[in-house]
């Protein structure tokens, strides 16, 4: 069994390359390096080859007590969501009533109404009777949720052609369902954040989704969940490209704070399909604006929690484990975060691995 793979073996050439490059032995090139770095030439350099610190230390919570499992930091959503799945839809419907013109709170709300619908529509049927326009956005996000159930989350080479089936006959039920949610309140964008999804799922050309999205910004021009939804899109995975995705989430840096927090996603994004983009004056930019805003105006934000998530990854591997670890203090126990599933180990693992590596990074307890 010959001692390096290929992979390893290209891996180990390009370090020394690398070293040669800047007139450095391998060795002391090694030590210039942060453990994210390394790991691009020494696969699993990364992971942490000693027992974890004690992360008490930092005031963080133990490695086992830490989840995946969805937490939703607004109490009274969470409150109204387990409502709805215990049959009551009152508490959602008043929610909503309360939220009003509050657009991103409101699409937050009804996109976590729309998972619970998805899985049991009983109570939003007696909802729909009472002719609520709320009902009708949760309904539309509702198909859109059970669209992708049946799809699953898994790359489209894994996905059947049952699946595939199901997944575009829901979706033909959800735009219609979206259009009524349109007609129903005119003036709410969020049942056109609806049809971001809906028109990436039944693969709208670039002006086709570009229509959309004019109408999402004629209503709310800062809408956060919309943005991270055209992200998506713009993403090369989807129908846009590396360049067209930052375009986008430099173009959004530029309108708000609140919207600073694309440009992470974005980098993870690349980095996903082997980008390099985490180390870049891009992040750097978006870090400087993100975390003032996530500490201040946006500390009760829908997007805190995911924003501090990429925001964490970010610092780490940039060096910046101070704060890092700050970030890990807010987010606690829940590794819920999208940033955290990409790992082939599970969110746990690369919530937990990079916590260790912020607190390895760090200066102080």
């Amino acid at each position: 069994m010959p001692l390096f793979d290929f992979k390893r073996r290209k891996a180990a050439v390009a370090l020394v390359k690398a070293a040669r490059a800047r007139g450095m032995g391998v060795e002391d090139y090694v030590k210039t390096l942060s453990p994210a770095e390394l790991a691009k030439y020494v696969p699993g350099a990364d992971q942490p080859k000693t027992e974890m610190p004690d992360v008490a230390l930092w005031g963080l919570p133990p490695g086992e007590d830490v989840t995946a499992e969805p937490f939703l930091a607004d109490a009274r959503l969470a409150e109204a969501v387990a409502a709805y799945r215990a049959g009551d839809w009152r508490p959602g419907a008043r929610l909503l009533e309360e939220i009003g013109a509050d657009w991103d709170r409101r699409a937050h709300a009804v996109q976590q109404l729309g998972d619970a619908a998805a899985d049991d529509d009983l109570p939003l049927k007696e909802w729909r009777t009472a002719g609520s326009a709320a009902a009708e956005a949760v309904h539309a996000q509702g198909l859109v949720a059970l669209a992708w159930q049946i799809r699953t989350r898994l790359t489209p080479e894994h996905v059947s052609e049952e699946q595939w089936a199901g997944f575009f006959r829901v979706l033909e039920d959800a735009e219609a369902a979206t259009h009524a949610a349109i007609e129903a309140a005119p003036d709410d964008p969020t049942p056109w954040c609806t049809m971001l999804t809906v028109a990436r799922g039944r693969q709208y050309d670039n002006d086709g989704f570009r229509a959309v999205w004019a109408d999402l910004v004629a209503r709310d021009p800062l809408h956060r969940p919309a943005h991270d939804q055209a992200l998506q899109y713009w993403c090369a995975k989807w129908f846009g490209s590396h360049e067209q995705m930052f375009a986008f989430a430099d173009e959004a840096a530029a309108k708000a704070p609140k919207l600073a927090g694309l440009a992470l996603v974005a980098a993870h994004e690349a980095e996903a399909k082997d980008v390099e983009a985490w180390k870049s004056d891009r992040t750097e930019r978006a870090l400087d604006v993100a975390l003032p805003w996530l500490a201040g105006e946006g500390r009760d934000h829908p997007a805190n929690r995911r924003d501090r998530a990429y925001a964490a990854k970010a610092l780490v591997v940039n060096g910046r484990g101070d704060e890092a670890v700050e970030q890990f203090k807010v987010l606690g126990t829940h590794a819920d975060a999208l940033v955290w599933a990409y790992g082939g180990k599970g969110a746990v693992f690369e919530f937990v691995k990079t916590r260790y590596l912020a607190c390895h990074g760090a200066t102080r307890p």
